[in-house]
């Protein structure tokens, strides 16, 4: 009992330290992160109505973002799979800064989430036994599930390899390997489970379609390597952890061959609907060349498409991929087209046309801004914290204060 107390208390010890860096990092978010919350609690006094949001297009910033990070979530399994199934040395010495971010990704997922109901301190009706969850009828059910079991996961195996670094002993592989291995097929369960849930709805034709759950494990290959790429720079140059140019270079060859299937099925779907031309053509028309003289997202999404090609011929050539002036300018078009791609570029033309046959043109409004951006000020948070204390611990620091921990629990 005393050494989880100093381990708990050695983390709290290691959150305050740092330099005028951390802090002015940290007071941005806090800062970004408040003006979010009191957004968010102007929402629930006048309710979603001071959204973009309407009854034809019901879901909008949110749950946009929210489908873009259970991407960005999963991810995390291109570390675990080199790592711990094929023992991999340079992704193995790293792998916990990915299980750490898909920790914050899905805990911002679970913001986004919540911020969208209008109601959310009903969540309780959701709980078995003071609820009903509908379980197993229900899809968004199951999405609950999946996800927060992701969470427990990857929470759970980053506590343990880290509390037993802080022992100064190995982690038991025995009893951590059938939770290593789950984790696998769980990282691909949250991104098709999300897909599903977009599957289920027949009336929305832009979303119907069989390829939609590949194209998001596609994507989220995309999207989630690039922000660990560009992390693991930061994290390599502001703290003791080495982490090998080989094992960055690893990942923006997966990211080329992911992108390729990605834009592949994209061509695949678009072919499907324009050579048909049925009437339900509609939504793509809207996304891609405008419906009815409303072409908000047409810009938006051929910018995407730019984007994703872009960067994709960038990770394809090797020399490219490799100089990390190419590499970063990569990162940053493949994560932002995708978020684009995933974001309103999938939720919004779902919902075009309306069953009157009418076109509801969806902008976010201010408040939505900052709340999304409040939640991702918490999610780099969170990311932030868990690295401030893992990363002493992988290194051995954090037992330059074991001793002086000991004699604070011992008094």
């Amino acid at each position: 009992m005393n050494t989880l107390v100093e381990f708990l208390m050695g983390t709290i010890l290691l959150v305050f330290r740092g330099g005028k860096k951390y802090y002015a990092w940290m007071a941005f978010l806090v800062t970004v992160a408040a003006v979010g919350m009191g957004a968010w609690v102007y929402q629930l006094q006048h309710g979603l109505t001071i959204t973009g949001m309407r009854d034809p297009v019901s879901w909008g910033l949110y749950i946009a973002n929210f489908t873009f990070l259970v991407g960005v979530a999963a991810a995390a399994v291109l570390l675990v799979i080199p790592a711990y199934i094929y023992k991999w040395g340079p992704i193995k010495e790293i792998v916990l800064l990915g299980e750490l971010l898909a920790v914050s990704a899905i805990a911002m997922c679970l913001m986004f989430v919540t911020f969208d109901l209008g109601r959310p301190e009903r969540f309780w009706h959701l709980i078995p036994g003071l609820g009903t969850l509908n379980f197993p009828a229900s899809m968004l059910s199951w999405d609950v599930v999946v996800l927060n079991i992701y969470l427990v996961l990857n929470l759970g195996i980053a506590v343990y390899i880290l509390y037993s670094a802080y022992q100064d002993r190995h982690p038991n592989y025995k009893l951590l390997w059938p939770f290593i291995i789950f984790s696998i097929p769980a990282a691909v369960s949250i991104h098709t489970v999300t897909a599903f849930l977009y599957n289920g709805f027949p009336a929305r034709p832009f979303w119907n379609a069989s390829i939609l759950a590949p194209r998001f494990i596609a994507s989220a290959f995309c999207s989630g390597p690039s922000f660990i790429i560009l992390a693991f720079q930061i994290i390599r140059k502001y703290t003791p952890i080495k982490i090998q140019d080989r094992a960055i270079f690893k990942l923006a060859e997966i990211i080329a061959y992911a992108m390729g299937i990605n834009l592949f099925l994209l061509i695949a779907e678009v072919f499907k609907e324009y050579y048909s031309a049925t009437v339900h053509l509609a939504p793509m028309q809207y996304l891609f060349q405008g419906l009815h003289g409303q072409s908000t997202l047409v810009p938006i999404i051929w910018t995407a498409i730019a984007l994703n090609v872009t960067a994709f011929l960038i990770f394809l050539v090797p020399r490219l991929r490799e100089n990390f002036l190419f590499l970063n300018i990569g990162c940053v078009f493949m994560f932002i087209g995708v978020w684009i791609e995933k974001g309103p570029g999938l939720i919004i033309p779902g919902f075009v046309p309306s069953p009157l046959g009418e076109v509801w043109t969806y902008w976010p409004t201010t408040p939505e801004v900052l709340i999304t951006l409040g939640i991702w000020a918490i999610g780099l948070m969170i990311y932030t914290l868990l690295l401030k204390v893992a990363i002493p611990i992988e290194v051995g620091e954090f037992r330059q204060i074991k001793d002086r921990l000991k004699g604070i629990v011992e008094n």
